[in-house]
């Protein structure tokens, strides 16, 4: 039995939707701390072994301070696309190039260590408006950034797995966000189209991934804070909670 669903954000309406694919960091898991804090562990191991690369480093992340740029790399690109970011910095001050992917390599899983890989929590109300989705009869999946093995982990560690029907990530040298085959990839393996599948994220890669590959249609969260980069959005919210939904069967 095919569930359709009505979906409405602020004035907005997508019908005949049969899934919703929600990207991970900054949509689901409010991991903005441990982001800042894995991306000035690697810019300080790094620059401890090529002195004067840590501050560029950390603005290519994204780092200010103590906030994090939602369109900087930490909280876009993939760890892949980090690492080879990384090495070019590298590379800049005279070292070979495969000796520059070896030195970022080490510097970040060195920091993986350092800071560990235990999700971070989901943001509040994250949890009751998955499983109110799940229970209307919606598929539901992430897809994100991150590997896959993180998404797994996230998924397991907040018990989620009764509620998201996929769990995707990127792999070393896989597509990436915001390659619209990602998106078709992950409305394949759900059984739906992307013209009947609604993508939720907080970056501009998640709008435009979407949008390419015929999506019904992308809302943009940015919790609690202006949305200023997410204006190519059909609509952008501030909660989940703020997606509302009905269901024909």
């Amino acid at each position: 039995m095919n569930f359709l669903a009505t979906i409405q954000c602020k004035n907005l309406e997508f019908t005949n939707i049969e899934a919703i694919i929600f990207d991970k960091d900054g949509t689901l898991e409010d991991s903005a701390a441990y982001l800042r804090s894995l991306g000035q562990k690697r810019s300080r191991i790094i620059d401890a072994q090529i002195p004067g690369t840590g501050e560029p480093l950390l603005m290519a992340f994204g780092i200010n301070g103590s906030t994090l740029d939602p369109t900087g790399m930490l909280a876009v690109a993939s760890r892949w696309e980090s690492e080879i970011a990384a090495a070019a910095y590298i590379a800049e001050t005279g070292k070979g190039w495969l000796e520059s992917l070896d030195i970022a390599r080490r510097a970040f899983t060195e920091a993986d260590s350092f800071i560990g890989m235990a999700p971070s929590p989901l943001f509040m109300g994250s949890l009751e408006v998955l499983i109110g989705l799940s229970q209307a009869g919606l598929k539901l999946g992430i897809l994100s950034a991150a590997s896959t093995q993180r998404v797994r982990s996230f998924v397991q560690t907040h018990q989620l797995s009764d509620y998201i029907q996929l769990q995707m990530g990127t792999t070393q040298g896989g597509l990436s966000k915001p390659n619209p085959a990602l998106f078709m990839q992950a409305c394949q393996a759900l059984g739906v189209e992307p013209i009947n599948t609604l993508m939720v994220g907080d970056s501009v890669g998640d709008i435009k991934m979407a949008r390419e590959a015929g999506a019904a249609g992308c809302i943009g969260i940015c919790w609690n804070q202006a949305a200023t980069h997410l204006k190519s959005a059909d609509v952008t919210i501030s909660h989940l909670e703020e997606i509302k939904f009905t269901v024909k069967r």
